[in-house]
């Protein structure tokens, strides 16, 4: 992945402006180049992805950037952004799209109902989870941990250096989606949020925990291809409710199901290219993006190379992208 980073309403971008991280030159070859699908033949051009940091994003990106590479003849900019900045992007112009979004209703807000220079261009299809975890040692042993209101009992356990005398609760990115702050204060858990830094640092963190049998608590997410690796176990908080997080001071209820979406500045979403209707119609499962995943984090694999492997093996799922 590409530095790992939560997503949810509070989490805020770190992250400066834009870095062009690579330039995919026009297609080459072999699926054949079809540069005006669906425009009336106005060519494809440029298309500024925002590269957000986590390897399921990742997946997501090299994908779309991939086929509109290979179909349609565009030149595809990965802009390395987190996502606050990415939404700005959209504003300035800098970024035509953000091909996972993680609710922001703030940013909603601002953007898209006030401002409307976003708009949202539908679901990826991929459902969304974020959540505390232990490893499964954990659970095995202490099988009442996954229970919120036992985790003042295991409080001990969980400090560290950096928690001082409370249980430490290990966050992801700062930019990161999160409430954490506010459940442990108003869930009164005797638990101080510490930040953990990007994807691949909390996995390892959790591949550590596990292995030496050491305590962990720490934020974590879904879509997610490490799951394929071990078995997390979710802290059971408080059920979420409509509503329950309305007021972000006061949530002291799970977080959300989100049902993950794409965005596109209104510019680019009337320029007429037609890559603006393959992230349209970008949709896929879980265990799509996983997959790809696993092949950028677990096989060592490039995304591009990932991303062109999964589109091999499904064309039918590419070719409803191209319609």
């Amino acid at each position: 992945m590409i530095g790992g980073i939560k997503r949810g309403s509070a989490r805020v971008g770190a992250v400066g402006v834009a870095a062009v991280l690579a330039l995919s030159l026009a297609a080459c070859g072999g699926g054949g180049i079809s540069n005006n699908a669906g425009t009336g033949g106005k060519a494809c051009g440029n298309v500024n992805i925002a590269l957000n940091g986590w390897v399921g994003y990742e997946s997501d990106a090299y994908v779309v950037g991939n086929v509109l590479t290979s179909k349609l003849g565009c030149t595809v900019n990965y802009v390395k952004l987190s996502e606050q900045p990415s939404w700005a992007g959209m504003a300035s112009g800098t970024v035509d799209t953000i091909l996972e979004n993680w609710g922001h209703d703030d940013l909603v807000a601002k953007y898209i109902t006030q401002q409307k220079v976003v708009v949202d261009a539908g679901q990826t299809g991929n459902k969304g989870v974020i959540g505390w975890y232990v490893p499964p040692w954990m659970a095995a042993k202490y099988p009442d941990i996954t229970n919120w209101q036992n985790l003042n009992k295991y409080a001990s356990m969980f400090k560290t250096s950096e928690s001082g005398s409370q249980g430490q609760l290990l966050d992801g990115d700062p930019s990161y989606v999160t409430n954490d702050q506010a459940l442990v204060t108003n869930l009164k858990l005797n638990f101080k949020v510490v930040v953990g830094g990007s994807e691949a640092a909390l996995i390892q963190s959790f591949k550590t925990a596990e292995a030496n049998k050491t305590p962990l608590l720490a934020y974590f997410y879904e879509p997610q291809w490490f799951f394929s690796e071990m078995k997390l176990v979710k802290v059971n908080l408080p059920a979420y409710t409509t509503g329950c997080d309305a007021d972000a001071a006061k949530v002291a209820c799970d977080y959300p199901p989100y049902n993950l979406n794409k965005l596109m500045s209104t510019k680019f979403a009337n320029s007429g290219s037609p890559a603006v209707n393959v992230i349209k119609n970008f949709t896929w499962t879980n265990d799509d993006q996983n997959l790809v995943s696993t092949y950028i984090s677990s096989n060592g694999m490039s995304p591009d190379a990932a991303a062109q492997k999964w589109i091999a093996a499904n064309p039918d799922k590419v070719a409803a992208w191209l319609k």
